[in-house]
């Protein structure tokens, strides 16, 4: 569907598809399904994708992790997983709710990073259609992506995904993904999907409640239900500082979508609304409204269409001010005794938006003027995390922060430092997007500089955002007696990090990094033009739902 144009392309029927499983496989009627356990796939490559990073690499996907066949099962039953929320959700969920033959394929996933290598992204594919036309029959394929990648030859490689999903197993077969509310969604992924499932939060803390959805959604289409989904996305693309939900334009149209998908007495499946990931660069950008009736498209086209309108009539309220570094760090040296505790967020260099996690200028800022009681958490630097562990706890140390290397955003900064604690990294995530979830850091240090009480900085050796007070915890540093946070993270610490600083304690600060929410400091090449913020007097209206 073009921007702009009618609500009713991706809630088409389907063609008939072609399947090697031959005409039984897809007119088994849901009376034969019933008649066993359901044979239900399970698939994902999730990756959300800075136009501006570096390549993510088949290294990538495996550092993290890729699970084949039974090894997704085994992990997603753990009590502390490293799959993600949903998939192990979705899995307990179905284990629930009555039998099933699972049929698992292939699960990966890498942290935020740059376009994934496509020929990685097609070989995983082709390896994920090969286990599901090997599984056949197959009643139901759960697919969680994240719904932002882009590949280093197409824009929409989560699209291409799902559609060679959907030609494998063919029409008569229930797929149902689960997203991230940054997703960037094009009429291909609704096309081929029969539901889309988004975060409602962000902070992102409903991932369970989406994977359980996902779950009974299968349930139900495999008991008879026959979802109509249709999709409208609008030329606006907000920088994701402005996408939180607790409060704001944003929080409030998620809150007004869900109110009407009440009110629509159950002829409502879901309505998802999604904020999108403007650097990912691509003409499918822009906030996308998905609504998926239970049977009947015209109430679902109509609310995703008036959703639409409410969304683009306050499209200037997605505006933030950012701190600048030098009031960030007056802020920090301030020693007015009533000035409570602050955290900053250094917005420019989010590992969880495709940042490197290793830019120094708010560090640098901070250690050269001075500033005390402050924990800086955490710069990725694998080679200073290896000097500070052959050191050992209680050494001085000739910090060197990007000693392997300058880019044009990761600066060299040397300062002396002595190193107060050690750490392998394996750690499980306490509050928020980590909670309960397995991370592995590798080698991590915490090195202070400034002298005793000043600036005490965590470096990791694997690139993670610090949205947990684990990061700082696991080394025995105390976040209640710091004056001054600092998080390389752009909105997922304020639900770790709530239990110390209440929303008029948190400042994004406008720091540079591929992650900077300044959006006319990038050079687009494939946003739909006109969009706004970027163009202001853009035009648009909300199609007509009929």
């Amino acid at each position: 569907m073009e921007i702009g144009g009618v609500c009713d392309g991706p809630s088409r029927p389907r063609p008939k598809a072609k399947s090697s499983h031959g005409e039984g496989f897809q007119t088994m009627t849901n009376e034969k399904r019933l008649r066993r356990a359901p044979r239900i796939a399970l698939a994902g490559m999730a990756l959300e994708s800075n136009a501006f990073a570096p390549t993510a690499t088949e290294a990538d996907f495996r550092a993290r992790y890729y699970f084949e066949g039974d090894e997704i099962l085994a992990e997603a039953r753990r009590p502390n997983s490293v799959i993600s929320a949903e998939m192990s959700a979705a899995v307990r969920t179905l284990d629930a709710t009555g039998p099933w033959t699972p049929a698992p394929a292939i699960v990966t996933d890498c942290p935020p990073w740059g376009p994934v290598d496509h020929a990685f992204f097609a070989a995983t594919v082709e390896a994920i259609v090969t286990r599901l036309e090997a599984s056949a029959p197959l009643d139901a394929v759960y697919v969680a992506n994240h719904g932002a990648m882009v590949s280093t030859e197409t824009p929409d490689p989560d699209g291409e995904m799902l559609a060679r999903i959907r030609g494998a197993v063919g029409p008569g077969v229930a797929v149902v993904t689960t997203l991230d509310l940054h997703a960037n969604l094009s009429e291909r992924m609704v096309e081929a999907a029969d539901v889309v499932i988004g975060y409602q939060t962000n902070p992102h803390v409903d991932m369970l409640e989406r994977g359980e959805e996902a779950g009974h959604t299968i349930r139900a289409m495999l008991a008879g239900m026959r979802p109509r989904g249709t999709l409208v996305r609008l030329p606006l693309t907000p920088p994701s500082v402005t996408l939180l939900t607790a409060s704001g334009p944003y929080g409030e149209l998620i809150d007004y979508g869900q109110r009407r998908k009440r009110e629509h007495g159950g002829a409502i499946l879901n309505v998802s609304i999604f904020g999108g990931f403007v650097f990912g660069d691509t003409p499918k950008n822009g906030i996308a409204v998905v609504v998926t009736g239970r049977a009947d498209e015209a109430p679902a086209r109509a609310l995703a269409c008036e959703i639409a309108a409410r969304a683009w009539a306050e499209r200037a309220r997605y505006d933030r001010r950012l701190l600048p570094i030098e009031e960030a760090v007056a802020l920090a040296r301030s020693d007015d005794p009533d000035r409570p505790p602050v955290i900053f967020s250094d917005a420019g260099d989010n590992p969880g938006g495709g940042g490197g996690g290793n830019t120094t200028w708010l560090l640098r800022a901070l250690v050269e003027a001075g500033a005390r009681g402050v924990l800086y958490g955490s710069f990725f630097d694998p080679d200073l995390a290896r000097l500070a562990h052959e050191a050992g706890a209680g050494a001085s140390i000739d910090a060197e922060f990007n000693a392997a290397g300058e880019t044009e955003f990761a600066r060299r900064f040397r300062a002396p430092a002595v190193v107060r604690a050690v750490s392998e990294g394996a750690i499980v995530g306490r509050r928020g997007i980590h909670a309960g979830r397995r991370l592995e850091l590798g080698r991590m240090a915490a090195i202070e500089m400034g002298g005793e009480g000043g600036v005490t900085a965590v470096v990791i050796s694997a690139r993670h955002q610090t949205a947990d007070p684990v990061f700082f915890e696991v080394l025995g540093l105390d976040i209640g007696a710091a004056r001054t946070v600092c998080v390389k993270s752009r909105g997922h610490f304020r639900a770790g990090f709530d239990l110390w600083f209440t929303p008029d304690r948190v400042y994004e600060v406008d720091t540079p990094g591929v992650t900077a929410p300044v959006l006319d400091r990038f050079d687009w090449k494939g946003l739909p033009r006109p969009v706004y913020p970027l163009d202001p007097d853009t035009e648009w209206s909300p199609p007509d739902p009929d």
